[in-house]
């Protein structure tokens, strides 16, 4: 029998066959939630979506499951087509840990036709995995979306800055992180990061001044710069 046609029951039996309590106990030193956790690695997700393939009402009923690694295969096997903004809606509210969040993010939200208006509206939001997901999918989309031009990153380092002042750890990190990961798309974003990252320096925040020191640190190093010399 094809794994694509297992039901959601076959395949949450197969998370338990994985699932490793000493994996999710140690999950929590990295600040990963031990709420309906499993312990089942990644690369052991990984290869579960590829068996179950692309399936969107498999997607969904993982994610109705509540469990923490069903809600990451669920953003695996998903067709970004099919994905609605109420259902984004629906699932950041759910996020309650960074992995979730940003395996979800950059494996399907960012994929969708959604992502730039969601990285705004997200940004503003006052629930720390919510303003998280904003910030990760500015950091994804720099990866993913090759063929976007640099206006629609641009677009992002005022909300970067507007936001610096942040001191929880799961948003001042997603800051930083799209602010790297825009600055490392091309010299003319590289420049124009920097530039944001000088601006975040003077300003009176502790949570700024580190986004700034950490992102100056990559964006200025020597293999960052050859690579941009080699292209």
């Amino acid at each position: 029998m094809a794994v694509k046609k297992m039901t959601v029951e076959h395949i949450m039996r197969r998370l338990e066959h994985f699932a490793d309590p000493k994996n999710a106990e140690g999950m929590v030193r990295f600040g990963i939630s031990s709420k309906g956790t499993l312990g089942v690695p990644i690369p052991t997700l990984r290869m579960i979506a590829q068996d179950i393939g692309k399936n969107h009402d498999i997607a969904l009923e993982l994610w109705e499951t509540g469990i923490h690694e069903a809600r990451i295969l669920a953003g695996y096997v998903d067709e970004p087509r099919c994905v609605t903004s109420g259902q984004l809606e629906r699932w950041v509210k759910d996020f309650d840990s960074w992995d979730v969040c940003d395996q979800v993010c950059g494996n399907l939200f960012d994929r969708t036709p959604f992502a730039y208006d969601k990285a705004f509206e997200w940004s503003r939001k006052q629930d720390e995995f919510v303003k998280r997901a904003g910030f990760v999918m500015m950091a994804c989309l720099a990866v993913h979306d090759k063929k976007a031009k640099d206006p629609m990153f641009e677009q992002f380092f005022p909300i970067i800055k507007r936001e610096a002042h942040d001191e929880r750890n799961f948003v001042k990190k997603a800051v930083n992180w799209a602010l790297r990961q825009i600055g490392k798309r091309n010299p003319h974003l590289n420049d124009y990061a920097i530039v944001c990252a000088n601006e975040l320096q003077n300003m009176d925040s502790k949570a700024a001044k580190w986004i700034a020191a950490d992102a100056i640190r990559e964006l200025t190093s020597k293999q960052v710069q050859l690579k941009f010399r080699k292209n």
